[in-house]
């Protein structure tokens, strides 16, 4: 399994950052006094292009293809962000996307991915694991109509693509003279955790890095701290909707075990917490996976205590009357 290097991830980000925004790394001197952090630093992903970080791996991807591949188009599936994101960097590039969604997803990203031009196909799921038969179709497509199959986290291009947030976020970094002690990453399939790992592993290899999950849907925790790749269990779901992944993909998992990340899990009551906190503290309107990082760096599970820390805020993907459904609750 090819884990790409850092030549590679450089490369990705020189192309992708003429097509995506540099998005701020926000100081918080009340995150630091709330955490008992030395610094806290939160990069809002939730304000690139498409409302997340996705657009960054899903644009590297589609440049990966050749002519005669672009001009046919290609077709994924995705709950949400990797939807919008990809549908984007299509409508960027000029390249047909189709996208498979589960019939449960947020109606806002399904709106969302629309109105950047892309098809959207919608599965009913039923008792079955909504990324099993989401995939299904997909793979059907890319058969019936010769598509290009693009998986939204197990491809190293994808994971290449999203490290261009943790490069973006060292610059950032060592423009204020500051170097990360903990980063905390927010993780689906592992795409994002994968890329940023690997940008930290190689610049700055002795931050400790801590990949996010949803209770009952830690499946790179659990591999992390088995060796191997496990599935997890059916369960009731989270209002982390784009964190539901129940297994990592492989390219993930191998870029954060060769990058020393270490997993946690958190509530959907300390989400709804921190979707508050963001936006009283930061004025950031988050979407509960977007959070996760947040909440796990205010839940004290980690001792941050005279540390510097980064929190990646992936996305702020979410409707209105669920926001403030959310933060109501919180």
């Amino acid at each position: 399994m090819m884990i790409p290097g850092l030549d590679h991830l450089r490369r990705a980000y020189a192309v992708t950052s003429s097509a995506t925004q540099i998005t701020p790394l926000l100081e918080s001197a009340a995150l630091a006094r709330e955490s008992g952090a030395a610094r806290v630093f939160l990069k809002p992903e939730s304000l690139q292009w498409a409302g997340s970080f996705k657009v960054r791996g899903a644009y590297w991807r589609l440049k990966q293809l050749s002519p005669e591949e672009a001009k046919r188009g290609v077709v994924a599936y995705s709950s949400g962000n990797f939807a919008q994101g990809l549908a984007a960097a299509g409508e960027a590039l000029g390249i047909p996307v189709t996208i498979v969604m589960p019939i449960d997803a947020p109606a806002a990203k399904r709106d969302a991915t629309k109105g950047y031009g892309a098809t959207v196909v919608l599965t009913d799921h039923g008792d079955r694991p909504r990324e099993e038969v989401a995939s299904a179709r997909a793979r059907e497509i890319s058969s019936e109509q010769g598509l290009t199959l693009l998986h939204p986290f197990d491809d190293p291009e994808i994971v290449a693509g999203q490290a261009g947030a943790g490069l973006e976020a060292l610059d950032q970094l060592a423009a204020r003279d500051a170097q990360a002690d903990i980063v905390f990453c927010p993780v689906g399939g592992g795409g994002l955790i994968g890329g940023v790992s690997l940008a930290f592993h190689y610049l700055s290899p002795k931050t400790a890095i801590y990949g996010v999950e949803p209770e009952g849907f830690n499946g790179m925790g659990n591999s992390i701290a088995h060796g191997e790749i496990e599935t997890m269990p059916l369960v009731a779901p989270s209002i982390c909707d784009g964190l539901m992944s129940r297994r990592p993909g492989v390219t993930p998992f191998a870029a954060v075990r060769a990058a020393g990340v270490k997993g946690l899990a958190v509530s959907d009551t300390a989400v709804r917490a921190a979707m508050r906190i963001a936006f009283e503290r930061m004025k950031l309107v988050l979407e509960p996976s977007g959070a996760a990082s947040l909440a796990a760096l205010l839940s004290g599970t980690v001792d941050v205590k005279g540390r510097t820390v980064v929190v990646i805020a992936s996305g702020g993907n979410v409707s209105l009357a669920d926001y403030m459904k959310h933060v109501e609750n919180a």
